[in-house]
């Protein structure tokens, strides 16, 4: 198995099959572990680097649960892999920096990702589609004990796991949620809610994590600060709030339903009418695009088309992505063309 692999495997959290799949598109709980003896990533030696790779490759390599992944080492992949596995949020945009002595594991249906010296030494994530924070839980704790039994985690009896960034240590926990919130941002919302979200202690992120913007209504919601707070409060802190979220985007959807309607099919239908005609389209109007298509399926409004299709199309349409598909490099203009080809494809119209 390679990278060009991934291309024709669809992520279990592209699927649409965890609980309100139709508002939560993914869960998401990663771990910050480092290895005792070693200084952080930063400040390591390019031979501490080297035997950090090492070690945690075949701690991952002699895994039950994970032994099967694709490990990669990152020094190996040119430009466009690297934007391919940040595109498929297999990992971040840092670690696609300075790649020597850098490494990624992908578990099966890519569920677990594991990043080798990243800020961390360690960053494993879980991820499953809907609202599937317990479950990915349960799984990413398995693997931490796992591992943490084969590889010397630098832990302190009074600050918890220690780790690069001050914030994570502690359980050295980040839990997060994808949420598409297109009704409270039509209705004009999004922002209150988002301020409420901040003072109790949960940050929005774009679609693509830390240093990225809200685009197509899509927002990260996370829990900022580890130390001082147990794993189950985390959980049930962003639980408890993610179900108000998504209780105050049905009621808005309810509402723009109920009052204008006729406005929200227009957009909708408009929406989906440029995507299956469209033969140049740039990837910003395309996730906007999808997501009105989205909110359409998910309100019925529009009945033939498939929720996980819509998914796949937010991820594929990147630019990446495209490349991948075409198997060569595309400026922006060939990527824009390729681009309205594919979702028109995708949609039945050739």
């Amino acid at each position: 198995m390679n990278v060009d692999d991934l291309l024709n495997d669809k992520g279990e959290w592209l699927r649409c099959t965890g609980p309100n799949s139709d508002i939560v598109m993914s869960s998401r709980i990663r771990l910050a572990r480092n290895l005792s003896k070693y200084p952080f990533s930063h400040w390591a030696s390019k031979k501490e680097q080297q035997e950090i790779l090492q070690i945690s490759k075949k701690a991952v390599a002699s895994s039950k649960k994970i032994k099967s992944s694709l490990c990669l080492d990152m020094s190996k992949l040119d430009t466009l892999d690297k934007q391919f596995l940040v595109e498929r949020h297999l990992m971040s945009r840092e670690h696609t920096v300075n790649a020597e002595n850098k490494g990624l594991c992908i578990g099966e249906r890519e569920v677990v990702s594991i990043m080798i010296n990243e800020e961390d030494h360690l960053r494993i994530q879980v991820m499953k589609s809907g609202f599937d924070l317990r479950d990915a839980w349960h799984i990413i704790n398995d693997i931490d004990n796992e591992l943490g039994g084969s590889l010397p985690y630098a832990y302190s009896m009074d600050f918890g796991y220690l780790t690069a960034c001050p914030t994570n240590t502690g359980t050295g926990m980040r839990a997060s949620v994808m949420l598409h919130l297109p009704s409270l941002v039509m209705t004009k919302q999004i922002g209150k809610v988002l301020q409420a979200i901040t003072k109790l202690s949960l940050t929005a992120r774009g679609l693509y994590g830390e240093g990225t913007e809200a685009t197509g209504n899509f927002f990260q919601i996370s829990n900022q600060v580890s130390l001082g707070h147990r794993e189950e409060d985390i959980i049930d802190n962003i639980e408890r709030i993610i179900k108000q979220i998504i209780d105050h985007e049905h009621s808005a959807r309810e509402a723009l339903l109920s009052q204008n309607r006729s406005v929200l099919e227009d957009r909708i239908w408009r929406a989906y009418g440029t995507l299956k005609s469209a033969h140049i389209i740039s990837s910003s109007e395309t996730i906007d695009l999808l997501s009105l298509v989205r909110l359409g399926v998910d309100l019925n409004l529009i009945g033939k088309l498939d929720r996980a299709l819509i998914n796949e199309l937010f991820i594929i349409t990147q630019p990446a992505h495209l490349q991948k598909i075409e198997k060569k490099k595309l400026n922006p203009n060939e990527r824009d063309v390729k681009r309205a080809q594919i979702v028109r494809d995708r949609l039945g119209i050739k």
